[in-house]
C-alpha cells in the first residue's frame, strides 16, 4: 500500500469508528471521505517544490492532453546513434525505426502495457532506448508525472556557461526502472526553462556523468522542446540532438513540425 492510500485508509477507518453507518449519515460519510482524499492529495503535492510545476507548465504541460502523437529522431553522432520514434501517449503505443544491436534495419510497433508479450529485442533493447530518449525529450513533464523526490537548491553556478541558475535536483529510487538511482540536476532560468543539465547514472551504465546545455528551443504545436544539447560525457565532448520533431493534435491527421 502506498503512503497516500494508507493515509486515506486511516482517515476512513477513524471516521467509521466514530460514526456508525446509517441511512441518514451515508451522504455525510461520502462527502467527508471525498474531502479527506482531496486534502491528502494536496498535502502530497505540497511536498514537491512549486518550481516543479512551474517548469513543466513552461514546456506546455497544460496542453499535453491535446497531443495524440509525437515523433522525433534522437541523435548522438559520436556513438553513430540515430533512433526515430513515434509515440502515441493516449494509446500507450510506440513505433521504433532504426537499427538493432547488429546494425540491421528494424521497424517495430508495440503497446507498452503489453511489453511482456514482446520479443526480447523489444524488451531489452528497444523499450529501454525509448525511455532514455523520451526522458531527454520531455523530462520537464516528468517532474510532475513521476513520484521522484525533488529538491529546489536555489541559485547555483552553471557548469558550462557563465553566471548562475536555479538548481532543481530530481533523485530517482534505487529500486525499479531501467537505470535505478539516476539523478537529474536541472539549471533553470528565470523563464522556467532549463539552461543546463547535470545527469548522473545511478548504476554502472556509461557514460556515468553527462553535463549538457539545453538549447535550440522550438515549439511543436503547444509543446516547447529543447533540440540541442552539447557538453561532456565522462569528461569527453558530447553532443545530442533531436531532429524531425513534430506533433499530431487530437482530432487532426496533420503533423505539426517543430519550428
Amino acid at each position: 500500500m502506498s503512503a497516500v492510500s494508507g493515509l486515506i485508509e486511516n482517515v476512513k477507518t477513524n471516521f467509521e469508528e466514530e460514526l456508525p453507518m446509517t441511512s441518514s449519515n451515508r451522504g455525510d460519510r461520502t462527502i467527508f471521505l471525498a474531502i479527506a482524499m482531496l486534502v491528502v492529495a494536496a498535502t502530497c503535492w505540497a511536498q514537491k517544490p512549486p518550481i516543479a510545476e512551474q517548469i513543466a507548465k513552461a514546456y506546455g504541460l497544460d496542453s499535453w492532453g491535446q497531443i495524440d502523437a509525437i515523433r522525433y529522431t534522437f541523435n548522438i553522432p559520436v556513438f553513430k546513434l540515430s533512433r526515430t520514434w513515434t509515440w502515441e501517449p493516449k494509446a500507450d503505443r510506440v513505433t521504433y525505426e532504426g537499427k538493432d544491436k547488429d546494425g540491421k534495419p528494424v521497424k517495430v510497433t508495440y503497446v507498452r502495457s503489453q511489453l511482456n508479450t514482446q520479443p526480447d529485442n523489444v524488451k531489452k533493447e528497444i523499450d529501454p532506448g525509448f525511455i532514455n530518449d523520451q526522458y531527454w525529450l520531455v523530462f520537464p513533464f516528468h517532474l510532475v508525472w513521476d513520484g521522484a523526490p525533488i529538491e529546489d537548491k536555489g541559485m547555483q553556478k552553471l557548469k558550462l556557461g557563465k553566471g548562475s541558475a536555479r538548481q532543481v535536483v530530481v533523485k530517482y529510487s534505487s529500486d525499479g526502472g531501467y537505470t535505478p538511482g539516476d539523478t537529474w540536476a536541472l539549471y533553470v532560468g528565470p523563464d522556467n526553462l532549463v539552461k543546463e543539465l547535470e545527469f548522473h547514472h545511478g548504476g554502472s551504465a556509461k557514460p556515468g556523468v553527462v553535463i549538457a546545455t539545453w538549447a535550440g528551443y522550438k515549439k511543436a504545436g503547444p509543446l516547447v522542446i529543447s533540440t540541442d544539447h552539447k557538453g561532456t560525457a565522462d569528461g569527453k565532448p558530447f553532443s545530442l540532438s533531436f531532429t524531425n520533431v513534430a506533433v499530431k493534435l487530437a482530432g487532426s491527421d496533420t503533423w505539426i513540425d517543430a519550428k
